[in-house]
């Protein structure tokens, strides 16, 4: 792909707009990794023609950016990141979310990826405030999120079913002068 705008760039991977022919490599993605899918609550699969059709509609949508992960070194789709639910200016918040393929996890790509999002958000969208929902169960991410600045506001008590048993979803967000401290920007 040489044609390939890579839209916001790090030293691992790269964030670009998700095109229609990212839609097979998504749909394997999601339906094959089971781990993913219970680290990140997805309890039903996907057709291929959802999956395209929700890629088509994401320009669409106002109040999200989404990008794909990419490798640098191949450009292999490894997972997606979007900021959603932006709301009003007056607000200036959104909501994180993020899934990597499991067979990718542990190298830095997540928290790569989490970070050129947020640079992004705050620097670019003029967001002042970040927020996500992670379950329990996923402490990888977890120590992710902690590590790139996001602290914990709150615990919905077993308010997520995965396989016959409930978790926990813990709240956590990242304001812009706690990631501009931590990361050297400047507001």
């Amino acid at each position: 792909m040489s044609d390939v705008i890579k839209y916001l760039q790090g030293e691992k991977v790269y964030l670009r707009c998700l095109e229609p022919e990212d839609a097979n490599d998504m749909y394997r993605q999601v339906n094959n990794d089971l781990e993913g899918r219970r680290l990140t609550g997805t309890q039903r699969p996907f057709t291929r023609h959802q999956i395209e059709s929700y890629i088509e509609g994401i320009p669409q949508d106002s109040t999200r950016v989404q990008f794909g992960i990419f490798l640098q070194e191949n450009d292999q789709l490894i997972g997606d990141v979007a900021i959603m639910d932006m709301d009003n200016p007056m607000n200036r918040s959104g909501i994180f979310r993020i899934a990597i393929d499991t067979q990718f996890a542990g190298q830095g790509y997540g928290t790569e990826a989490t970070n050129l999002t947020l640079d992004y958000g705050f620097g670019t969208l003029n967001l002042h405030r970040i927020q996500l929902d992670v379950y329990s169960i996923n402490e990888r991410a977890i120590h992710v999120y902690e590590k790139v600045g996001f602290k914990r506001e709150g615990v919905l008590r077993d308010a997520h079913y995965y396989n016959n048993a409930y978790y926990d979803t813990i709240i956590m967000s990242i304001l812009e002068d706690e990631y501009q401290s931590l990361h050297g920007k400047r507001s």
